[in-house]
């Protein structure tokens, strides 16, 4: 009784994650506002700046959709795999990936967006290198190293326990 009752209010506490991948939809929301803020504010300059300036800036706006992107599939496939399945009626548009992303894949997916991310992020360190530090640039590589690394490292472990 009292086994099956801990069990019961264990289960059940999923659904505290439910508020949380709710949140995360308001980081989408944010996202979204910085997006059109940075297309806002460049848009009056467009014509006197420059062609690296513009590489950066649409790289920046890159990197706000990889990390958008990552949000929807943290939010949604953590609700299916931890809280509850999404019912999505026939006929409705249902995401390809939706309902079949376990944990595992969802940890080598947000990896390798982390890697994506880290590869604008230091593209953008080397377009703008003659106003960076040699050092801080050393350590852009070496950090983005890591995460390469670690992605991989991730990726084997998950292919091991495969088999």
């Amino acid at each position: 009784m009292i086994e099956r009752t801990a069990e019961s209010i264990l289960y059940a506490s999923r659904w505290l994650l439910a508020p949380i991948y709710m949140g995360l939809s308001l980081g989408l929301v944010i996202l979204g506002i910085k997006f059109f803020q940075e297309i806002l504010h460049v848009l009056p300059l467009l014509f006197s700046m420059k062609e690296t300036e513009v590489v950066l800036l649409i790289l920046s706006l890159i990197d706000i959709a990889l990390v958008g992107g990552l949000l929807v599939m943290v939010m949604l496939s953590g609700y299916e795999n931890f809280v509850s399945t999404i019912d999505i009626k026939e006929g409705s548009e249902k995401l390809a990936w939706l309902g079949k992303m376990d944990s595992g894949s969802l940890k080598q997916k947000v990896a390798a967006s982390i890697v994506a991310i880290s590869s604008i992020h230091l593209l953008k360190a080397f377009m703008n290198a003659d106003h960076i530090d040699n050092d801080k640039l050393m350590w852009y590589v070496i950090i983005h190293m890591t995460f390469v690394l670690s992605a991989l490292g991730m990726a084997v472990v998950d292919k091991m326990n495969q088999h």
